[in-house]
């Protein structure tokens, strides 16, 4: 692993604290940034996004798709829990905390805003740091690739349709124009440019090259990841010095929703005898988010100051510490796993 894996947490948490003092010391500047937008959909942020998931994208190999048959139970648990029971935990858990539990603590109109946020959260599976999880519990390289490229495939046709029905569950109105626009600028863009890339890359049958180009971009990615952290958290920094319990609160359901999808997918994996190389990343990807998309959607919905883009920017802050506790976990409990699939080998083989 280089600096920026073995550190992640390290950078993103400095990144928040520069974006939170920049935002405090020149609201100005920051004011400037946000009003780059055309048609809700700011150019700063895009940018940046952009150059935080186009390497990632690049890695996406639909010639993967022709295994999609192999290992098809650690496929299953992914798909079923990212699409069929993630968004809709998240949205109730959602509506449970910010329409009942603080229902005292916060204004209504900003609770339907926050349950928008995490809603987005929720329906937005990872892909950009799923490779990095991955490698994290020495996952299988390939199979993860294939899951990432089914997914990716899924979100283009099931984010917005999934985005609008639970976000009209909550009577908050939707405009599609924006939602479509937003998930072709932030999926099907890159993942188009990331296709033709890789194609151009491998003319030659030469993988080596894929690999040489993503490592090259890496520095621009991880660039494009703080800058975006340092952006998003300097646009909030006057809502989260004055509301600091606000964040608390956002933080609570988001991490009882991480924390209880990955013991529904690791525990299903391990009762399944799914093996570890597979059920662990397959747990991993769907616990996080691709909170890349969720931001820019959420500021494109609602604004760059509304309660939807904070509870995005909450889920940064609570995404990256989350997730290396979860590999901490897996890593701990790997044994569970290793020593059934030991206990199965046939003596001699």
């Amino acid at each position: 692993m280089g600096i920026f894996e073995r550190y992640l947490s390290v950078w993103v948490g400095l990144g928040i604290v520069a974006g939170v003092i920049l935002g405090a010391a020149m609201p100005a500047v920051f004011e400037a940034i946000a009003a780059l937008e055309f048609a809700s959909v700011n150019f700063a942020v895009a940018v940046l996004i952009w150059l935080m998931i186009y390497p990632m994208m690049v890695n996406v190999d639909f010639a993967s798709l022709k295994d999609i048959g192999d290992k098809p139970k650690g496929l299953c648990i992914t798909l079923v829990v990212n699409w069929l029971i993630k968004p809709f935990t998240m949205a109730g858990l959602g509506i449970l905390f910010f329409e009942v539990l603080f229902a005292g603590w916060v204004d209504p109109a900003d609770a339907r805003e926050y349950i928008a946020g995490m809603i987005l959260l929720g329906v937005a599976p990872c892909t950009a740091m799923v490779f990095v999880w991955s490698q994290l519990v020495r996952g299988d390289p390939n199979y993860t690739l294939v899951q990432v490229s089914v997914n990716d495939i899924i979100m283009v046709f099931a984010f917005a349709p999934l985005a609008a029905l639970l976000l009209g569950l909550t009577d908050i109105i939707v405009p599609w124009e924006t939602l479509l626009l937003s998930v072709g600028l932030y999926v099907v863009v890159p993942l188009v440019a990331g296709y033709f890339t890789r194609r151009l890359l491998d003319a030659g049958q030469a993988p080596e090259r894929v690999a040489e180009f993503t490592a090259r971009m890496k520095p621009f990615s991880v660039l494009g990841l703080i800058a975006t952290v340092v952006l998003l958290f300097g646009f909030q920094a006057q809502t989260i010095l004055s509301q600091p319990v606000v964040i608390a609160l956002i933080a609570v359901p988001l991490l009882i929703q991480s924390y209880g999808i990955f013991a529904l997918a690791y525990g299903w994996a391990w009762a399944w005898r799914v093996p570890f190389d597979t059920a662990a990343p397959a747990a991993l990807i769907g616990t996080s988010n691709f909170f890349e998309l969720a931001v820019a959607v959420a500021i494109s919905l609602f604004g760059l100051h509304s309660g939807a883009a904070l509870a995005t920017v909450v889920g940064v802050l609570v995404e990256v510490p989350v997730m290396l506790s979860l590999v901490a976990l897996a890593n701990r409990t790997r044994h569970l796993f290793t020593a059934r699939e030991a206990a199965r080998q046939p003596v001699g083989g």
